[in-house]
């Protein structure tokens, strides 16, 4: 193991051995796998590299390689999962000098991403079009999704006891493991811990829908297994009988937020409600919202001061 680790060993077979001490049972199962995919990459990139041939040559040229077929943000990941490896082999004596000082990051040129959402009148249609029985469906979850913006794995989450209904609240506090065995996981982060309030609508229809339901037990997973698959699969059907753009659940979540930006509401108030751990999360995903709202407010300044003459 780590202890009985020699400097003429392969680096990339250092970095399974780190893994599996320092990540494995530590971290959520969606983290380990990218771990797991950047030893993949070693494995590819610099199989026969052994720790006392790690410099900041080697290195500098292993993340080049790796930035050919990568974005810039994917490489600078891929640095930061290597990284605690290699400091720890410096600590060790395993590797003499610290190989990622000074480190260059590239990559490849981002693909312009522009966020798919449903302005208000669209997401009106297809609310109106939704099937919401007495029994819980998946209508009814494509329909708190897109009034509450969570994730897909908190709305699975959510129990009967998650609803404060007198205070009109929703309190996200796990997720479920849908990409796994299933069961209740931690959330994604400690900002996404958070009570989200509901309007008067939403508080009627949910607490007559929930009624008699096992206050611990899911609302909406019957089966252990669930797919994102299934539920985009009856969302794109409900988009198309509409006739209005197809999005996926997330997509709800992202027209969730921009109905709230389109409104008024502040980058704050909009990041704590979706749960991002820090407000630069949202302006990075709602940048082009952003910037039409901005060119909206100069329009304002503009007929403001024109008025004044």
């Amino acid at each position: 193991m780590l202890d009985q680790a020699k400097n003429t060993d392969l680096f990339c077979d250092y970095y399974s051995q780190w893994v599996s001490v320092y990540k494995e049972g530590a971290i959520r199962k969606v983290t380990l796998d990218k771990y797991l995919m950047t030893q993949s990459w070693l494995k590819k990139l610099i199989p026969e590299v052994k720790l006392c041939d790690m410099n900041r040559i080697t290195y500098q040229q292993l993340l080049n390689d790796y930035a050919k077929d990568h974005e810039r943000q994917t490489t600078m990941d891929f640095h930061h999962q290597i990284k605690g490896a290699i400091l720890d082999a410096v600590d060790e004596g395993l590797i003499d000098r610290d190989p990622t000082r000074k480190v260059i990051i590239k990559g490849k040129q981002p693909k312009d991403k522009k966020i798919k959402y449903l302005n208000q009148f669209e997401l009106h249609t297809l609310l109106i079009s939704l099937d919401l029985g007495k029994e819980v469906n998946w209508d009814w979850f494509i329909l708190l999704v897109a009034k509450t913006g969570m994730r897909f794995s908190e709305a699975l989450a959510l129990t009967p006891k998650d609803f404060d209904f007198s205070h009109q609240s929703l309190s996200i506090s796990k997720t479920w493991d849908y990409k796994g065995d299933g069961g209740f996981l931690p959330t994604k982060n400690k900002s996404s811990v958070r009570k989200i309030q509901i309007d008067w609508q939403t508080v009627v229809q949910f607490s007559e829908l929930i009624k008699g339901l096992p206050e611990d037990k899911p609302i909406f997973v019957k089966k252990d297994k669930v797919y994102n698959s299934t539920v985009n699969d009856i969302l794109e059907r409900h988009c198309k009988k509409a006739n209005i753009p197809i999005i996926s659940v997330h997509g709800l979540r992202h027209t969730h937020a921009s109905l709230l930006l389109f409104a008024g509401v502040s980058i704050g108030s909009v990041a704590r409600r979706l749960g991002h751990a820090s407000m630069t999360t949202t302006q990075k995903t709602y940048l082009h919202i952003i910037h039409e709202l901005e060119n909206q407010d100069v329009d304002l300044v503009m007929r403001s001061l024109s008025s004044l003459s």
